[in-house]
């Protein structure tokens, strides 16, 4: 077994401030579609997402969980992530939280990408002229985002 005691010192209490002091203990990360992203129409990405991600059986949408299952799947690493972040930035939440930000983010599009099941109508697929659920546009995977407050 082994022990280590600490004794008090200037030096030790002074790091131990700065380190509280960049951890700011409020920040928030945000990642999905922002309140500002919308169709040319108007229509909130958010909710277009929303419909894709838990389908609409009254308007013929099934689901495709890409949202869902990308939180479900990567939830698990994104402590170690914050981790790793806040090593890099000296213990900076903000600049952390930036860089997670952006990796949630390539998660998220990557979920999009991949996402091919259930199969798109024969309508949609000729009036889109390819079979991608999820793409069409563009704007949806353009929208996905992140904030740090």
């Amino acid at each position: 077994m082994f022990s280590l005691a600490l004794k008090k010192s200037k030096g030790l209490e002074q790091y131990l401030a700065r380190t509280a002091k960049k951890l700011n203990g409020s920040s928030t990360l945000r990642v999905g579609f922002l309140e500002g992203a919308k169709y040319p129409n108007g229509t909130p990405v958010a909710l277009v997402a929303a419909v894709q991600n838990f389908g609409a059986p009254s308007r013929g949408i099934p689901p495709r969980p890409f949202f869902s299952s990308m939180v479900r799947e990567r939830q698990s690493e994104w402590p170690d992530r914050i981790e790793q972040a806040l090593k890099a930035t000296d213990s900076d939440a903000n600049k952390a939280l930036q860089q997670v930000g952006h990796s949630i983010v390539a998660d998220l599009k990557q979920s999009i990408m991949d996402t091919n099941e259930p199969r798109l109508k024969q309508a949609t697929i000729d009036r889109k002229g390819f079979e991608k659920p999820l793409i069409d546009t563009g704007v949806l995977i353009s929208s996905v985002d992140f904030e740090v407050s």
